[in-house]
């Protein structure tokens, strides 16, 4: 899957990773650009920013009814939809009791709305065209907690593993359809969600910057790769979760311990 040529759709494009995202696709010779985002203001100026073949969209992507509007206005302003990255996401951590019965039940529906059944939304509004065109493309931007779990978030942990566990089923169901799917499973990288959190557990590695980010993803999806991991180490990590579980549980409680002694909270 390359951009060149291709019309795209991004949501949460108005900073951090999207806006990346959909600076570096345009470089890359993107026909069109759509970049959709909560914050109007926001996506229009990265959509300003790369000129003509950019538009603006005020998205929630929780809204199925706006996102299919969205959908009808790109395909009518650029023609069909190449590309779709599902990419808006939301945190919420298990602060101030740090259990994980902390979290409301309005806080689990809000992150379950927009980690996973955001990506079914854009899906049914754009899988009918790419299936009959063939030679299109779904990415989910899930998470490295999707993959690995992360201290002191754990509706995120979990809404991650489910954006995974649909990117997967996807890929299987549709793979043999002319439908490229991937599943971005970052670590932390620069952006609004990751601000103030240089010293956080998901940061154990550094925080990567946005564009290099951006390029690596996009060398990646050239590749046809499934599973997009911009942090090498995430490989690593996971092969040693898959080899011994148990072990893996116990590593992570004792990073949990270390990062409550270094900053008071497991997160």
């Amino acid at each position: 899957m390359d951009v060149k040529d291709k019309v795209i759709f991004i949501t949460g494009g108005a900073s951090g990773i999207g806006k990346a995202l959909a600076e570096l696709f345009a470089a890359e010779g993107a026909k069109a650009i759509a970049v959709a985002d909560m914050d109007a203001g926001g996506a229009q100026a990265v959509a300003d920013g790369i000129g003509a073949k950019a538009k603006a969209y005020s998205l929630d992507v929780t809204d199925a009814n706006a996102v299919k509007a969205a959908v009808d206005d790109v395909e009518a302003s650029f023609g069909p939809i190449d590309l779709y990255f599902s990419n808006a996401g939301i945190f919420f951590s298990d602060g101030p009791e740090w259990t994980a019965i902390s979290q409301t039940d309005a806080q689990w529906e809000k992150i379950w709305q927009v980690n996973v059944h955001a990506h079914v939304h854009a899906l049914r509004a754009v899988l009918p065209g790419m299936l009959e065109r063939g030679n299109a493309g779904f990415v989910i931007t899930a998470s490295a907690a999707g993959l690995l779990s992360q201290t002191g978030d754990i509706s995120y942990s979990t809404t991650k593993h489910a954006a995974v566990g649909f990117a997967e089923s996807l890929a299987i169901t549709h793979g043999d359809d002319g439908l490229y799917v991937a599943a971005l499973c970052p670590q932390a990288v620069k952006s609004k969600m990751t601000a103030g959190g240089e010293n956080s557990s998901a940061a154990g590695d550094g925080l990567m910057e946005a564009d290099e980010f951006a390029r690596r993803v996009l060398g990646q999806m050239r590749e046809g790769r499934f599973m997009i991991r911009p942090h090498e180490e995430v490989e690593g990590y996971f092969k040693h979760k898959a080899n011994d579980y148990d072990r893996w549980v116990g590593g992570m409680r004792k990073m949990r311990r270390r990062q409550l002694e270094l900053t008071g909270r497991p997160v």
